[in-house]
């Protein structure tokens, strides 16, 4: 895992970041992992090949919230996204997130505690994913 914070995107990192926001979004949030101390953007490396990306926003030194993960699609179902969640928990034991329904059993097999926010969107549920590290 290696910390993201060159000045321009790599296409592959806007790539991974479009699967988590909105193409429209990508630049917004690079810029705000790029500009805000409190926020990290790690990109995940397969063989030399750039595959998966987590970013998180830090809210104390034991506590982060994970902002987006990504991993390319044909590397997805590999453990990727729990290798980079393994990599953040080694450094913040309490861990939450923001998501959909598209994601929500990928933390929850993980041994995330899901809690439904109802219908935040009009027609979109959302689920808050907590994990504390023991």
């Amino acid at each position: 895992m290696k910390e993201v914070n060159s000045k321009t995107i790599d296409p592959a990192i806007r790539k991974l970041l479009s699967f988590a926001t909105s193409d429209v979004k990508v630049d917004q949030e690079y810029e705000r992992y790029l500009k805000s101390l409190n926020r990290k953007l790690y990109s995940f490396e397969l063989e030399g090949v750039l595959v998966g990306c987590i970013g998180i926003e830090i809210i104390n030194v034991n506590e982060c919230e994970i902002k987006h993960i990504a991993v390319s699609s044909g590397q997805r179902g590999k453990g990727i996204g729990s290798k980079m969640i393994n990599y953040v928990i080694d450094k913040y034991p309490l861990i939450s997130s923001e998501t959909d329904k598209d994601a929500v059993d990928f933390y929850r097999n993980y041994g995330f505690k899901i809690t439904s926010l109802s219908e935040k969107y009009p027609g979109v549920e959302r689920f808050l994913c907590k994990f504390r590290n023991q």
